[in-house]
C-alpha cells in the first residue's frame, strides 16, 4: 500500500513538473498582435477654412456737434430707435472771450456808423423832396444807408450765433440741436449732461455724442491667415456661428477681401467681409464675436476613408487591406478631396475591404482606480 502511494505521489510531482514547464513556456511566447480593421465610407467631403472675427453694422455713424459747448439735454439713451432728423442732444454755448468781445464792438460801430448815415440820409431825402438836389445824389445817401442797416443786421447775428449759437430772426437753433443723420438704433452714448464737446473741424474729429446703426443690415468682419487667402473669391458662401447664440448658424456671402495684409501675432492676416442673411426672430447685437466656415471645396456621397489610416511615401499613399485574418497586404489608392479627418477615394478601394488601423488593439486590462 505504501508503495502504491508513493508511486501516485511521485507521478503527481511529475505531472506538476510538466505543466509548470509548460505553463512558463506558453508565458514566455509573443503575443500574436492584433490590429484594428475599418471599412470605407459614403460621406460628403467639404473643404473649408475658418475665419475669425465678429458681427458689425454696415452702416454706423458717430454723431458729433457742430459748435463747441457744455452738453444741456440729452433725449436718447442706447438701445433707442430713432430716425433721420430725430433730436439726440441740446448744447449750450461757452463764447470764447476774445470772439464775443469783437462781436460786441462791431455791433456797436455798426450802430454808430448806422446813426451817422441816416442823418445824411434825413438830409439828403427833405432837399430831394424840395426839388434841391438831383435824383442820383439822393440814391447814393440811400444805398448807403440800406448797407449800414445791413451792416448792423449781421453784426447782429454774428453777435447771437458767437452767444448762443442761433439767429434770432430765423427761429431755428440749427447749430445747438444735434440730430440723427439716419434712420437705426443708438449703440452708445459716451456723453453725459454736463460735458463739454468740441466741434468737428479740419484740425480736431470733435467729441463722439452718439453712436447710431442701421441694424438691419450686418456684416461679418474677420481675419483670415494668407495661406488659405488665395482660395477665396467674392461670391462664396460662408456659414456663420455667434458664439452668444447657440446652436444656431447663419448664411452670409463673402463680398471683400483686403487686397493688402497686416502683421499680427507674426503671421499676415487678411481682412474679409461677407454679408448676413439674418434669421427672422433673432436680434443680433452689435460687436458678437463669430466664427464663419467658409466652403473652398466639396464632394458628394463619395465613397471616403479616414486619413489616419493611409500610409504616405514618396507623393503615393497607401493602405493595408486584410486578406486573411490578421494578413494584411499594402495596396496602392488614388485619393481626392480632404477635409483633415475624411479623405475622397477615387480609385484602389471598395466598400467592403477591411484597413488594417496602424494602432495595434491594446487588450491589457486596465488597473481600476478605487
Amino acid at each position: 500500500m505504501k508503495r502504491v502511494l508513493k508511486i501516485a505521489f511521485l507521478i503527481i510531482i511529475a505531472i506538476s513538473f510538466v505543466w509548470t514547464i509548460f505553463f512558463l513556456y506558453k508565458k514566455s511566447q509573443p503575443k500574436p498582435i492584433v490590429f484594428e480593421t475599418k471599412t470605407p465610407f459614403i460621406t460628403n467631403v467639404i473643404k473649408k477654412t475658418v475665419a475669425t472675427g465678429s458681427i458689425v453694422p454696415r452702416k454706423e455713424i458717430e454723431i458729433k456737434p457742430k459748435v463747441s459747448g457744455i452738453i444741456e439735454e440729452m433725449y436718447v439713451e442706447p438701445g433707442k430707435k430713432i430716425k433721420k432728423g430725430d433730436l439726440i442732444a441740446k448744447i449750450k454755448i461757452i463764447p470764447d472771450m476774445i470772439n464775443l468781445n469783437n462781436a460786441e464792438s462791431r455791433v456797436n460801430k455798426a450802430k454808430i456808423s448806422l446813426d451817422d448815415v441816416k442823418k445824411n440820409y434825413d438830409r439828403q431825402k427833405q432837399l430831394y423832396d424840395q426839388k434841391v438836389i438831383p435824383e442820383s445824389e439822393f440814391q447814393n445817401s440811400q444805398t448807403q444807408y440800406k448797407t449800414a442797416k445791413e451792416e448792423l443786421q449781421t453784426s447782429e447775428d454774428n453777435l447771437d450765433l458767437i452767444k448762443e449759437g442761433v439767429v434770432k430772426r430765423s427761429g431755428q437753433a440749427t447749430n445747438t440741436l444735434i440730430t440723427s443723420t439716419i434712420e437705426g438704433m443708438v449703440l452708445d452714448v459716451p456723453v453725459e449732461v454736463g460735458n463739454s464737446v468740441i466741434e468737428s473741424n479740419t484740425f480736431n474729429a470733435g467729441t463722439t455724442i452718439a453712436l447710431v446703426a442701421d441694424m438691419g443690415e450686418m456684416i461679418f468682419k474677420g481675419k483670415v491667415d494668407e495661406s488659405e487667402v488665395g482660395k477665396l473669391k467674392e461670391g462664396m458662401n460662408l456659414l456663420l456661428y455667434i458664439g452668444a447664440i447657440q446652436n444656431e448658424t447663419f448664411k452670409a456671402k463673402l463680398e471683400y477681401v483686403a487686397p493688402k495684409g497686416t502683421l499680427e501675432n507674426g503671421a499676415i492676416q487678411f481682412e474679409i467681409k461677407a454679408a448676413i442673411n439674418l434669421t427672422p426672430g433673432f436680434f443680433i447685437r452689435a460687436g458678437y464675436s463669430a466664427n464663419a466656415d467658409i466652403v473652398l471645396s466639396r464632394r458628394d456621397s463619395v465613397l471616403a476613408l479616414e486619413e489616419s489610416l493611409l500610409i504616405l511615401s514618396h507623393d503615393s499613399a497607401f493602405v493595408e487591406i486584410e486578406t486573411k485574418p490578421n494578413v494584411y497586404t499594402k495596396k496602392l489608392i488614388k485619393t481626392g478631396l480632404s477635409d483633415g479627418i475624411n479623405i475622397e477615394i477615387l480609385d484602389g478601394l471598395k466598400k467592403t475591404d477591411k484597413i488594417k488601423v496602424q494602432q495595434p488593439v491594446d487588450d491589457t486590462p486596465k488597473e481600476v482606480k478605487k
